[in-house]
């Protein structure tokens, strides 16, 4: 089976190690192809374990999106005919808008394609979370339309979560969703669990700078207990995706005298990621919208503890008060009480990591079947016109039956089946 994948992940050549390790266990199960984005203003063509077409990364989100929807149906109806893909991907409704065109001139040349539209978190208002949005009447009325379109035309959806699930029913009822989470090179975060130590007063938030990951609320939060904790740190990991944000974060940090409190790192390779959070005593993710929050995962298979937002679909993920506390989103106050927990109760807050690592262990082998399940519900849709299937082919039973022991080195091969868009890693 061909599969195209549209996305807005941006990649480089060659591959780094965890991309790598993906496309290659994605290759066993067919033929793939990429549309996405490369890391600079240089488009570029390669193949490493996947064929990949990739834009120029323009400087603006907006100007990002239109070469998306102006691209993006041409190059995948010319993959459709050129290479006969029958599969395209889209990680949001968005991509799908430019999917959907596909498929839809695709298919008046009688080419059968099957569309299927993720949604990794709330694509109605998290956008206007991320970025001051100029004239965002006219923005909303357009990706709404956007999103009609593409999840009309969708064959099948991919929700991450109950919350995005849900938003799904209400914009496409009687669709097929699979759920099942975004996962990441899982392995590397287990193992630095078993090879870190961990520290009793450094907190970590690991993702990217936006508005609407809340940082702001963390660094007030912060600014509350730093005083009663005098060895405490606070590590902001993550790549300025909104520039004018992260600037006024170092601004509030010298305005709160934080300054060599608080330690701004840029985005790092996911083992060096992983070795940052199984030394802290706490990851937070103080988010306002999360679709999920993989980071809230890769945090619990280090065996640290999470304190989330209690928005979306990070409560599916912390049992509050035994893997984690949640706190209201935007909540500097109740986030500083919980912080000040953590700091003051280190063995209590070491035996709740532990409580979260083998939550992490546990939730490996459905999101992995999930998958496969949802790939084979497309070629089910291919031969025979149908809806889900109830079995999985051989072939596909095979690779499923290879990826489960969740503890091997196979491990990071399992999760990285379901990688966000299947394949790539989303904002």
């Amino acid at each position: 089976m061909k599969v195209c994948f549209l996305g807005g992940a941006r990649y480089n050549h060659p591959l780094d190690a965890t991309s790598k390790k993906k496309f290659k266990l994605l290759a066993e199960l067919g033929e793939m192809f990429v549309i996405a984005f490369s890391e600079n203003l240089r488009p570029l063509h390669f193949v490493q374990h996947a064929r990949f077409y990739l834009f120029p990364k323009l400087p603006m989100p907006i100007l990002r999106y239109w070469e998306m929807f102006a691209l993006g149906p041409f190059l995948a109806l010319w993959l459709i005919f050129r290479h006969r893909i029958r599969v395209l991907v889209a990680q949001s409704p968005y991509e799908g808008f430019a999917a959907a065109i596909a498929k839809k001139i695709a298919n008046w040349f009688a080419h059968k394609v099957v569309l299927i539209v993720e949604s990794h978190g709330d694509f109605e208002e998290s956008i206007f979370l991320q970025r001051r949005i100029r004239w965002p009447g006219f923005y909303r009325f357009l990706m709404r339309y956007v999103a009609n379109f593409a999840l009309k035309h969708a064959d099948l959806l991919r929700a991450v979560s109950n919350s995005t699930r849900s938003q799904l029913e209400r914009w496409a009822p009687g669709k097929p969703i699979v759920q099942f989470a975004a996962w990441t090179d899982i392995e590397v975060f287990f193992e630095a669990s078993d090879n870190c130590q961990k520290t009793d007063n450094t907190i970590v938030y690991a993702g990217v700078l936006i508005p609407r990951k809340g940082v702001h609320f963390l660094i007030d939060a912060f600014a509350k207990i730093a005083w009663d904790f005098p060895n405490a740190t606070l590590w902001i990991i993550g790549k300025a995706e909104n520039m004018e944000y992260a600037r006024s974060l170092k601004t509030q940090v010298a305005r709160l005298s934080l300054n060599g409190r608080v330690v701004f790192m840029d985005a790092m390779p996911q083992k060096e990621l992983a070795q940052h959070i199984a030394q802290s005593c706490v990851l937070i993710l103080p988010s306002l919208s999360e679709g999920l929050g993989r980071v809230i995962f890769e945090a619990m298979a280090c065996g640290t503890p999470v304190i989330g937002s209690h928005v979306d679909g990070i409560p599916e993920m912390i049992e509050d008060g035994m893997t984690g506390f949640l706190v209201p989103p935007g909540d500097a106050h109740a986030l500083a009480n919980q912080i000040r927990w953590i700091l003051s109760h280190p063995e209590e807050a070491r035996q709740m990591g532990k409580r979260a690592r083998d939550f992490a262990q546990s939730f490996l082998p459905e999101a992995t079947s999930k998958a496969i399940q949802l790939l084979q519900m497309a070629r089910s849709i291919l031969q025979e016109g149908g809806n889900a299937p109830t079995t999985l082919n051989q072939q596909m039973l095979m690779t499923l039956d290879r990826l489960q022991n969740p503890l091997d080195s196979s491990v990071s091969k399992k999760v990285d089946l379901s990688e966000s868009s299947l394949c790539g890693r989303g904002e």
